[in-house]
C-alpha cells in the first residue's frame, strides 16, 4: 500500500508581483497542479461567456471579482484537483473568500510575495502578452528582440488592460485594502 500525502497551498501577492513565475518553479519542483484564478478569469473573457462579460467589467474598473463569484468558479475547478496537491494562485483575495475555501479545503501553507508597489507598477505597465503562447514580456527586464512583436512567432505583443496605468494603480489600491485582511485571516488560523 501506498501512503501519499495531499499537499495544499496558496500563492498570495499583489496583482504582478510574480505570483505566476513563482508557481510554475513550485509546482515543477514539488508536482503541485497550479490553479490560476487569473488564467481562468481570462479565459472566461477571451471566449465572451457571460460570465466573462461580467468579469471583463470588473476587471475593466480596476474592481476584484464579487466574491460568490469567484468563490464557486473556483471551488468548482477545484472539485476536478479532489485527490491532488496544488498550489492556487490569485484566490482568495478576500476573508469571505478564504472561509468559502476552507469550508472544504484544508489549506496547509500560505506564501506571501511581499513586493513594493512601485515596483510592481513599473513591472506592469512594462509587461506585454504573446495572447496565443501566454508568453510574457517586459520592456525593461526582458525585452523581446524586435520592440512588440514575440521572438518565436513574429506575431504582435499586446498589453492586457489590467496592465495600463490608471488600472494598475487602482488594483494595487484594492489588493491592498481587501486582501491584507486575508493574511491576517490566515496568520490568526494557522
Amino acid at each position: 500500500m501506498v501512503l501519499r500525502t495531499v499537499f495544499r497551498a496558496v500563492i498570495m501577492g499583489p496583482p504582478g508581483s510574480g505570483k505566476g513565475t513563482v508557481s510554475d518553479r513550485i509546482t515543477k519542483t514539488f508536482g503541485l497542479k497550479h490553479l490560476s484564478s487569473g488564467d481562468i478569469l481570462r479565459a472566461n473573457i477571451e471566449a465572451k461567456t457571460e460570465l466573462g462579460l461580467l468579469l471583463k467589467a470588473c476587471i475593466d474598473q480596476g474592481q476584484l471579482v464579487p466574491d460568490d463569484v469567484i468563490s464557486r468558479l473556483i471551488l468548482s475547478n477545484l472539485r476536478h484537483m479532489q485527490d491532488s496537491s496544488w498550489l492556487l494562485d490569485g484566490f482568495p483575495r478576500t476573508v469571505p473568500q478564504a472561509e468559502a475555501l476552507d469550508g472544504v479545503y484544508t489549506v496547509d501553507s500560505v506564501i506571501n510575495l511581499n513586493v513594493p508597489f512601485q515596483t510592481i507598477q513599473e513591472r506592469l505597465t512594462s509587461r506585454w502578452v504573446h495572447l496565443a503562447s501566454g508568453r510574457v514580456y517586459n520592456t525593461h527586464f526582458n525585452p523581446p528582440r524586435v520592440p512588440g512583436v514575440d521572438d518565436i512567432t513574429g506575431e504582435a505583443l499586446t498589453q492586457r488592460d489590467d496592465d495600463k496605468p490608471d488600472t494598475v494603480t487602482r488594483r494595487l489600491k484594492a489588493y491592498e485594502h481587501q486582501t491584507q485582511p486575508v493574511l491576517e485571516y490566515y496568520r490568526r488560523e494557522n
